[in-house]
């Protein structure tokens, strides 16, 4: 650069600093840039795999008997209970479900038949009013007089003050059912009962304490004979 006549040429301490363009940052800076630095994506977290339920590793070295004895307490199917037992260990829960869903779907008409005569109709929650006692056993003895069995619904999927309903108007629309549908329906309904119960076996702690001994889990919360079981023919 030429100074112009009567200027003195400028000198190094005067030139004003510039900072280097973005895109000619070097190597060096660009290592020194934190992951939250504006324009750089965070790389995210591995998220942790979930512990799995408390009972799954009793249930998993539990005594053939003891393991056949707590899923009968679930589904009272003897072929059902065996293949659960037989194929063990499971890494997961969702390995269970689905092996308990693959031995349910496998029941024959006279195993399913068996299991059934296991479901007892549990009685309504306390404080009902008797109109509601009075119509649900007028429902269910209708119901068994016609299929020869016990009514099944499972009601994982409502709350406790919407069970009543669910049942009388289940009742009422399966009763047109001819008997091999409502056999169908029936086992399909069998099938889901006996999944939530053996998810709230696996996943409670009190009632996975079981395992190691051959005890008979009928009373324990989430299996058939307990009306406040979240999975129960009501």
């Amino acid at each position: 650069m030429r100074a112009s006549v009567g200027q003195r040429p400028p000198s190094a301490d005067s030139v004003a600093a510039h900072p280097p363009h973005p895109s000619r940052r070097s190597h060096s800076e660009e290592l020194t840039l934190s992951s939250e630095s504006p324009g750089r994506t965070a790389v995210p977290q591995q998220s942790r795999r979930p512990a799995p339920p408390v009972g799954l590793d009793r249930f998993n070295a539990a005594p053939a008997d003891a393991a056949e004895s707590a899923l009968l307490a679930c589904c009272r199917s003897l072929r059902w209970a065996r293949r659960i037992a037989d194929t063990r260990p499971y890494p997961d829960l969702d390995a269970l479900l689905a092996a308990a869903d693959e031995a349910a779907y496998d029941l024959s008409r006279e195993e399913i038949a068996d299991a059934l005569t296991g479901e007892t109709p549990a009685g309504l929650r306390e404080g009902a009013p008797a109109a509601a006692y009075t119509a649900l056993r007028a429902a269910h003895a209708a119901y068994e007089s016609s299929f020869g069995h016990a009514f099944v619904i499972c009601l994982d999927d409502f709350r406790p003050e919407e069970h009543l309903d669910q049942v009388l108007t289940g009742i009422r629309s399966r009763l047109g059912n001819e008997p091999d549908e409502e056999r169908v329906v029936a086992a399909d309904e069998l099938r889901r009962l006996a999944r939530g119960r053996l998810a709230h076996l696996i996943s409670d702690p009190q009632i996975a304490g079981a395992f190691t001994t051959n005890t008979d889990l009928a009373g324990h919360t989430g299996c058939p004979d307990r009306p406040d079981s979240p999975s129960v023919p009501v």
